[in-house]
């Protein structure tokens, strides 16, 4: 194996954050950061080293009754001119210091300096999250390499302000056709308007009230958006047919059939007979899992109270395993993919700090 790019564990967690990100990795250009953790990584000799394309997972085999992972993704989104990064007045800036080269650099500090955990602890570094989820590296370990990624509790390190997140809503994207029948404008009568006839769909959209269920203890808030809209074919022709897409995301107390049957149930009657529903994508949410040990030691020592996740994550994919999962992470999620993308140092050394003190 050979790399054009080297990072120093020994470093503090700070320089390891600017470090990675100086690392370029826009989705699909991973195996430069790739080579760089696996071959940092295979230095530690307490760590077991396996990898799968550019997704590198390391992990401790100390017989502890308790395993707990600690994943992040190594992509980021393109680059806008905020490379390298800069330290000024206690905010690392560049791209992926938020999302989410700074939790990446505090498993890897992790990694180096716990070499006696009390949990056995599996760390995990995947590509391909930023891009289209049949190619994001953590569902194909889940698919082809799941012992990998055996244990009780899972920590994705998504931007979350280092306050825990729990679990994750469901999204799920349909398309509605709205039939209708061409014709020429100055005869429309002649014809229906599919547009026109949308109006129905709208209006649905416009009376609804999402539910905001409480899951585990954690508030989840859902939604139900179009989000594209297609119509017509020229400017003298009344369409024949209008498509309108629509986004739901949902609590994780549904699971995606019963979020298609909610979905169903709020466009059938007679304004709707002739309407072709099709769900488009979807993926599952997941519970918040905040019941076992781990998890419940792990919000002691975070101090401040865990929230619901209003989003989609990867931590669906662990529990799709069975192993329930949380995001924590440093930097604000509001920052994430932005030109201007920061995280405070005091951030990052927070959460490494919470994350030593949980596993010492």
């Amino acid at each position: 194996m050979t790399s054009t790019a080297a990072i120093d564990l020994s470093a503090d967690v700070v320089s390891l954050t600017r470090a990675l990100c100086d690392i370029p990795s826009v989705s699909g250009e991973e195996k430069e950061i790739a080579d760089a953790v696996e071959l940092a990584l295979r230095a530690l000799p307490h760590l077991q080293v396996l990898r799968d394309g550019d997704a590198i997972v390391a992990r401790t085999s100390l017989g502890r009754p308790s395993r707990v992972i600690l994943a992040g993704h190594l992509d980021t989104v393109p680059i806008a001119g905020n490379l390298p990064t800069r330290l000024a007045d206690g905010v690392v800036h560049g791209r992926g210091t938020v999302d989410m080269k700074a939790g990446d650099a505090v498993f890897l500090r992790l990694a180096a300096t716990l070499t006696a955990p009390k949990y056995d602890v599996t760390y995990v570094f995947y590509d391909h999250e930023e891009v289209a989820a049949r190619l994001n590296g953590l569902g194909r370990l889940v698919r082809e390499h799941p012992d990998w990624l055996a244990g009780d509790f899972a920590i994705l390190g998504e931007p979350s302000n280092a306050i825990v997140e729990g679990g994750c809503q469901g999204t799920m994207r349909i398309k509605i056709r709205v039939p209708g029948v061409a014709a020429h404008p100055a005869r429309s009568w002649m014809g229906s308007n599919a547009i026109h006839s949308a109006g129905a769909v709208l209006d649905v959209l416009r009376a609804y009230e999402p539910r905001q269920p409480v899951v585990d203890g954690l508030q989840y808030h859902e939604g139900l958006n179009a989000v594209k809209i297609e119509g017509g074919i020229a400017g003298n022709v009344i369409p024949d047919e209008c498509v309108i897409y629509i986004n739901h995301r949902y609590a994780p107390d549904r699971d995606p059939a019963a979020a298609e049957a909610h979905l169903r149930e709020l466009f059938a009657g007679p304004l709707f007979a002739d309407h072709e529903i099709e769900v488009v994508d979807s993926a599952p949410g997941a519970r918040p899992g905040l019941d076992h040990p781990a998890a419940r030691e792990f919000v002691e020592l975070v101090g401040r109270p865990p929230t619901a996740k209003l989003g989609w994550t990867d931590v669906s994919r662990f529990s799709s395993l069975g192993v329930p999962a949380v995001n924590f992470g440093p930097g604000d999620p509001l920052l994430a993919h932005k030109d201007d993308e920061q995280c405070p140092v005091d951030d990052i050394e927070n959460a490494l700090h919470i994350l030593t003190r949980w596993l010492s």
